[in-house]
């Protein structure tokens, strides 16, 4: 059980969450062709919320900023926030516009909330759980998509449902978490994709 609970927090890492929202949008109404369109849009988020992050997490951890992927430690999250936050500005400004997606465009305003949230929190000295963030506001994304293109997603947001529970029991298993961080990351990552759903369903 301790090797799949870690599997698991591995598996919901917070840079993988925004790959796994471009999947649900590109194939949200159950269309399977792949287009130039969807393979562009795939292209981008690779780069901009996966391969980016990962080449500044080397050079923080080149220069003693950052100890692990995991980024356990207050101080050792900061920048990385701050720099997922531009990079998310650059992806709704350049990218991931309102005019041609606009529903992903409004899960990346919503991720970028809960980003600047948890970052001033961290000026207050309270952590968040960023693969509480992710997973959650992944969850409401889902859901959001099933109801907006009457789509029958009940697995994925039931699995997904599930997933919430594993996730947060596997950073408490590997005591990367307390409860009320937990908590407060379920609610940062969830809250602002709430309040963004009543603009784009």
């Amino acid at each position: 059980m301790k090797k799949f609970l870690t599997f698991i927090s591995y598996l919901f890492h917070p840079l993988f969450i925004p790959l796994y929202a471009t999947f649900f949008y590109v194939f949200a109404n159950h269309s399977t062709a792949i287009t130039k369109e969807k393979l562009l849009i795939f292209l981008q988020i690779i780069v901009v919320t996966i391969i980016l992050p990962l080449l500044v997490f080397m050079l923080l951890r080149s220069i003693g900023k950052i100890g692990s992927v995991m980024a356990p430690k207050i101080g050792e999250r900061k920048i990385p926030l701050l720099i997922q936050s531009f990079l998310i500005i650059l992806l709704v400004k350049k990218g991931i516009t309102i005019e041609r997606y606009p529903e992903f465009h409004f899960f990346f305003l919503g991720a970028l909330f809960s980003s600047l949230t948890a970052l001033i929190l961290l000026f207050l000295k309270t952590k968040a759980s960023l693969h509480m963030i992710g997973i959650s506001a992944l969850t409401v994304f889902v859901f959001g998509l099933s109801i907006h293109f009457h789509t029958q997603n009940t697995f994925w947001i039931g699995f997904l449902i599930f997933m919430n529970g594993a996730v947060a029991s596997s950073r408490l298993e590997m005591k990367a978490h307390t409860s009320r961080e937990l908590t407060i990351g379920l609610f940062i990552g969830s809250i602002p994709q709430l309040l963004f759903l009543f603009v784009w369903l």
